[in-house]
């Protein structure tokens, strides 16, 4: 697992939606046959370890303590059956904002060779294996001048599923979009926030497929207004350009979008504690 504790402006610490965290733990350790870490195990070793170590949690707005939960079987041996025992392990590190110097948009490399996840995989599970399975791709992103990679469906290799260890969004003037939780995708904790969020701003909310066609053909006839990844560690990213085996494009002028924006800067002061968190 991936989540943050926030230093509040009262000096007191709190985790973002950790019950969350504990709830994806438990469905990933399911779907590898692995034992489910009950919900208040996980929560109280979260409380444990910042009681030991708050002083590590950072003041200056933007950081944070990541914590890194995990769980690995543990039975000695080289069959291939299910393990009995398993050990929880719970790691922690400060970090700072990961934008310095400002938000700066990515350039992604969309990916038609290989697949992150297929119906009935390990895809909305939230474990090793898939980013293992991601590294050669995003090695072939970074050859082609990108940060990240963009997965597409492992079928029609036609439908945007996510980025990286990201979810994407997609706006279209009020509307906006997100691929749909189709068992590929990991159902992210900072999505499920932002379609919260972006319902509070009144914007209409879709999550269905999306196909590459239509994310360039919008693109390019300015119907699509901007594009951004979420997930613990960046919060929002900014989409500024898509490249592809075809050639690139951009998204708008290339900078981050003002609603990007607006919602990366209702989440973080919900998490930083200096709005209140409706």
């Amino acid at each position: 697992e991936g989540l943050k504790a926030y230093r509040q402006p009262d000096n007191s610490i709190s985790a973002f939606r950790p019950k969350q965290n504990a709830r994806r733990l438990a469905r990933s350790a399911h779907r590898l046959a692995m034992a489910e870490l009950p919900e208040k195990h996980f929560l109280d070793s979260l409380a444990l370890l910042v009681g030991a170590d708050h002083e590590y949690v950072p003041t200056r707005p933007g950081e944070s303590l990541y914590f890194r939960p995990l769980e690995i079987a543990s039975d000695v041996g080289l069959l291939t059956n299910p393990s009995k025992t398993f050990l929880y392990v719970l790691m922690a590190s400060p970090v700072k904002d990961y934008f310095t110097g400002g938000v700066h948009p990515v350039r992604v490399w969309i990916s038609t060779e290989y697949s992150r996840a297929m119906v009935g995989g390990t895809g909305e599970a939230k474990c090793a294996g898939n980013y293992a399975a991601a590294m050669l791709a995003q090695k072939h992103g970074f050859e082609h001048g990108c940060d990240q990679v963009v997965w597409l469906d492992s079928v029609k290799r036609r439908y945007v599923e996510e980025m990286g260890g990201m979810n994407l969004f997609f706006i279209f003037d009020h509307r906006l979009v997100t691929p749909a939780l189709t068992g590929t995708l990991l159902p992210g904790v900072t999505r499920d926030s932002i379609l919260t969020l972006g319902a509070d701003m009144a914007l209409e909310i879709e999550e269905r497929l999306i196909s590459i066609d239509e994310w360039e053909q919008s693109a390019g006839d300015g119907t699509l207004k901007e594009v951004f990844a979420c997930g613990t560690a960046a919060v929002i990213t900014p989409v500024g350009e898509v490249v592809h085996e075809g050639g690139s494009y951009k998204i708008g002028d290339g900078n981050p979008g003002d609603l990007t924006m607006k919602l990366r800067e209702a989440l973080l002061n919900i998490q930083q504690g200096t709005t209140a968190d409706t």
